[in-house]
Formats: C-alpha cells, structure tokens, sequence
C-alpha cells in the first residue's frame, strides 16, 4: 500500500467546464463533459485494481464508489453544478454514495433530451441509490451492532474509571440508551477493563439489548512528563459572596497520618497525631498561625472513628510546620501537634507569551545529564517529552501546542536532546502546563511506531474483551496492516477495526487507510474533533469533518462522530446551546460519543431525544423534507 497515496491523490483528467446559454448545445456539451469524469472514474478504477483486490469481497464495491468518489472529487465541479441546477436536473452534489450511477442517470437524462438513444449502464455500476444504503447499513450492523427501531444512530458512551467498581453506573448507562461502551486503554488498568467489560455484558444482559465494547489503543499520544511536585502547601477558603461576607466555612478532614483520605464533604484532608487527634471534641477550637503568621482558628464539628472535621471562617496557609494547639478554655496547657501529613500538588509550569519553554527527552533517553550540559540554562522552563523518537524528527520553525491546544509556541532551536520553544499563544496572565499533557506537531513530518510495546500488550487484553479496536492516531495503511497482523496473531482477525482520524497526516491519508481497513471484517472511522482541531486548526475544523464525512460515506463505512458532544451538559448537567445544535448534526453520522461526566445519563437521555427528532428530517446531508409541524394545521409531534 505503500505506493498507493500517490496514485489516489493524483489529479483526475482536467476537464474545461465553461458556462453557456440554455438549448440543444447545452445539452450536448454537458454530455461530453460528463462523459469525460466518466472515462475517468473507470480507469483510475482499472488502474488501482491491485489495491482493490486486497480488499474482502464484501467491500469490493464501496472500494470501486470510492475511488470513483475521489475522481470526481478532484476536479472543480462548480461551473458544472451550476449549469445542471439551471436546466433543472439533479446535480452531482448528493452522490457520495453511488457516484457512478448518479452520473449516468443525469447522463441518461440529458441523452433523451437531446433526442440520442441510450442504455443502461447497471453493469459497471458498484452501487446504486437503494443498494448504497443497504451497503451503508450493513457494514454499520456489522461493526456497531444493530439499531433502535425509532433510532439509526448508536450512543457511544465513555467508560469512567468507577464503572470497574460500580456496576449501578454501567446499568445506568445502558438503561439510558448507550449502544456501546468505550474503554480507553490510556487510563486504567487490564484488570479495571477487564471488570468494565464483565459489567457491560451483565447490564446488557440484565436490559434484553446488545451492547458492543470498543476498546481504544493508547498509541503514540505525545505527552509532557513528569515534574518535580510543589511545595506541600494547603490553602483553606471559605466561600464568600461578592462583598466579601462568607456564605460557606472551609471544612478540613483532621485524620490519623496512616489514614485513607475521605474528601465527602469536605474541601481538603491533613494527617496529624492520632494520640492528639483523640482529644478532640465537638466545639473543640483548634488555634494555629498560619504560613503567613496570621493567627486563625478551627471550630470541630464532627467526631468519629476515623477523625475529625473542624471548619474555618477565614482563608488560612497550612504547611507541615504549621503547629495545632487545641484550646481548652479552662487549663492553661495547650495540647500541640504538628501537621505531619499534607499531600504534595503536582508540579507546573507558568508560561506567558514571548518566555522560552526548554523540551527535554526523558532521563532515560538523554545522552548526559541535564545538569552536566554545556549548554544548560537553569533559569529556563523545563519539561520532558514521553516519546524521544521526535527530537530527531522536528525542524526550527515548526509549530509546537500543548494541552489541547491552550499553549502554543515555535521550535527555535532542535538539540539531540532538547528543543527551546517560544511561547506565542497563551492567555494575558498566562497559562499553566503540567504533567501528562498532550502535546501535538501539526507541521512536523513525524514517522512515529503504530503500536507501542504497551499497546501490543493491551492487545492481549483488547482481543479477549472487545469487539472492536480503536487505532489512536493512525497515520498511514501499514498502521493498520501491522493491527491486523497482531490481531490474526491473537486469533481475532474477525474483531472490528476503528481508524481514529486525530492527525493531519491521518486526515490527509483517509482514503487509503479506508482501503486498508476493508481488508478486515468491519471497520469504521472516528472523527476525533479534539487532537484534529488542534492539528488542523481550528478554523477547518467544520472543513475536515465534512470532508471526512463524505469521504466515509462514499466507501459506505460507519462514522463515530466524537470529541465534546454535549461535554457541558455531561459535566455540568447544563448545556450550551451551540453544543445542543452540534449534538442535531450528529444524525449524519452512524454514532454519536459521549465522553464521561457526573451528568452522562442526562446527557444520553437528551442525546436520544435530538437525535430521534433529527433523524426524521435528515439522512447523512440528505434533507428528508418531512411534513413541516411548526407553521402547520397539525400538532406537532
């Protein structure tokens, strides 16, 4: 497949498309242009046939729409539009899924017009108006299991890492109307999905309903690493309202230095003395000076086998020197302890637009230390890559955004060890980076493994559980050549392939990695809007989709529209209202993700209300012109 990029981008035949007035002429020189794509599509076809031949049989035909597709595509169809739309005939705007038979009704049409005989072309037609659905429908069936009666399109919903341990929140789920649960093998670990998996198949059960598994690979995400943790320090602020009167105390957990914390109720968790801790009552008073040498107190509220809680009506600085004396009110001995145990933060990183950011390889990979570098600047921000392999891949130049696109800067200069980055994008205050964020290269060239060692033994896990796999971050058709051997390796050739489109380099590739995955049982694509938007920028977000939408339908392959779907409403349980619009586009789509959220049922119950709403009205970017309720004599429904 290696050699087939090429061959599919190229440009098809030009074709000379100038517009003219309505008569017989007209009708004669559509005809030679149509017949021009025509021989086009058939021999870019013929000349890609050893491409499709490795396709399976069930495929061949949306192999042959799509390469018809992209034939068409690759001329200025505009001019021509134009003029069918004047004359009154359907376009070529509505055919991704039967190209070819699409043009040869219009090509049929114009004949009998014109007064020249013609003949059906069936035969050379992969796929026609009626069968294209069909195809459309059974290859979504095979890959995401089968459809609710009064809605096409499935739910797919985002497993938290508590569904290991609860089985309630699963059954919530699929009670609400999920049709498949996603697992991200990033987070968690093999016995956790393993525990996720067994809960799904019992609400399954329990509900009378199928439910698909789709476990997500980690693959090559790009992350910062580690740093060095922050200072133990513990800020206590009660709530006050805007003329500075407060509303709510902070409430702090006084528990014994091997306890567990337990943050229900309360805003943070310290470990002191037990034998201290035992002398507390409620209406104790609790006195101390604060990191800052203010003087401030503690009123215990509540007492019992496991600790205290004390609130505070003034914001106060705890640190592990900070000395609690227990005021007795009657004796003049104060029983004192320190507080020995206050969870460290995790480290960051406070980066303003115009300072220098220094990208370290990890330790293990450095050729020295950092510290014995000739060339090492200690004042400079710093911060460790997980993936080495990009310090020899990246150029001056190159654009460079960290955590979901919220930092963003320029490489300045490439070492084999670092890379000093110029912060360009950051809010007026700046921005905080920490550990474990993502970390994309939109301009960069990167040749990255489709499969790391983690992602090969997750594999093993995958290949028992789910039913299907998602590719993270796949680049090119030997990506999903190398998954397919593992997983003939693993005995689960018949296991569904997911293409996550989340690079440039993937979206660029969309057509030959669609090819690649029809060699395998089922597949489907994700649009994964977060890492594409950041990769292709913002502004052709809206452009990719629809280009990926297009493409997909015209290989009559399942989308999984995905990436903040009604991320507000899951998270706050209130939703934005261009999320909501965002959500009615969905029905475009095959599936619709929801990622996890203290309000995720919520978020499926409106989700399955929009979308049966929609579904009545459009059928992928084709308006179903359904009888209009709102300005009618009828109710609506």
């Amino acid at each position: 497949m290696n050699a087939q990029p090429a061959l599919l981008k190229s440009p098809a035949t030009q074709i000379n498309i100038q517009p003219c007035n309505w008569n017989t002429d007209i009708c004669l020189d559509l005809i030679r242009q149509l017949w021009q794509l025509r021989r086009a599509m058939l021999e870019r076809e013929a000349s890609l046939k050893n491409v499709i031949d490795q396709v399976l049989p069930e495929y061949q035909q949306s192999a042959r729409n799509l390469v018809h597709y992209l034939t068409l595509r690759n001329v200025d169809l505009r001019p021509l539009q134009d003029q069918l739309a004047w004359i009154g005939l359907s376009s070529l705007g509505r055919s991704e899924s039967h190209v070819l038979a699409n043009l040869d009704k219009v090509l049929g049409i114009l004949h009998h017009l014109t007064g020249q005989p013609w003949q059906s072309k069936s035969a050379d037609e992969p796929a026609g108006s009626v069968s294209s659905r069909e195809l459309l429908k059974r290859h979504t069936s095979k890959l995401l299991g089968p459809a609710e009666a009064n809605r096409p399109v499935r739910i797919m919903v985002t497993l938290p890492s508590e569904a290991a341990n609860d089985y309630s929140i699963v059954h919530k789920l699929v009670h609400a109307g999920m049709d498949v649960a996603r697992i991200n093998c990033a987070h968690d670990t093999p016995s956790d999905w393993r525990t996720m998996a067994a809960n799904v198949q019992r609400a399954a059960k329990a509900a009378q309903r199928r439910v698909k598994l789709l476990m997500d690979l980690g693959g090559p995400k790009i992350r910062t690493g580690d740093l060095p943790l922050q200072a133990p320090v513990l800020k206590l602020k009660p709530g006050k309202d805007e003329l500075g009167r407060v509303f709510r105390p902070a409430r702090l957990r006084l528990r014994p230095i091997c306890g567990t914390d337990d943050l229900n109720g309360v805003d943070a968790s310290i470990g002191v003395w037990e034998i201290w801790l035992d002398r507390l009552k409620v209406g104790s008073n609790i006195e101390f000076f604060d990191a800052r040498g203010a003087k401030r107190h503690l009123l215990v509220v509540h007492v019992d086998h496991s600790g205290a809680i004390a609130e505070s009506l003034q914001t106060a600085y705890l640190t592990p020197e900070t000395i609690f004396y227990i005021d007795t009110g009657h004796d003049s001995r104060k029983h004192s302890t320190l507080v020995c145990q206050i969870e460290r933060l995790p480290g960051t990183l406070h980066l303003h637009r115009g300072e220098m950011l220094r990208l370290t390889k990890p330790a293990s990979a450095t050729q020295q230390p950092i510290s014995e570098r000739e060339d090492d600047d200690s004042d400079l921000a710093t911060i460790c890559c997980t993936l080495p392999q990009i310090f020899e891949q990246v150029q001056v130049g190159e654009r460079i955004w960290f955590d979901d696109g919220r930092i963003g800067g320029v490489i300045r200069s490439v070492t084999p060890d670092w890379l000093d980055i110029e912060i360009t994008h950051a809010r007026d205050g700046g921005e905080k980076l920490e550990a474990d964020k993502g970390i994309n290269l939109p301009d960069s060239q990167l040749n990255l493994p489709a499969l790391s060692d983690k992602d090969l033994e997750d594999l093993s896990v995958v290949a028992m559980e789910a039913d299907m796999v998602g590719l993270s971050f796949v680049q090119k058709p030997d990506d999903v050549a190398l998954l397919r051997q593992h997983l003939k390796r693993l005995k689960r050739d018949d296991m569904g392939i997911v293409l996550k489109i989340e690079t440039r380099r993937g979206f660029e590739n969309l057509p030959e990695l669609m090819l690649a995955a029809m060699a395998s049982k089922s597949a489907g694509v994700m649009i994964a809007r977060g890492d594409l938007a950041i990769e292709c920028g913002y502004e052709r977000l809206a452009e990719v989709q629809e280009e990926i939408l297009w493409c997909a339908e015209a290989a009559h392959m399942p989308v999984i529209w995905a990436t903040q779907v009604l991320e507000s409403l899951a998270k706050t349980g209130l939703p934005s209202r261009a999320e909501i619009s965002d959500a009615g586009m969905g029905v475009r789509a095959e599936c619709v993700m929801l990622n996890k959220g203290p309000y995720i049922a919520q978020a499926i119950h409106t989700l399955v209300d929009i979308l049966q709403r929609m579904g009545g009205h459009q059928d992928k970017k084709r308006p179903l012109l359904r009888a209009l309720q709102s300005w009618g004599d009828n109710d609506a429904n």
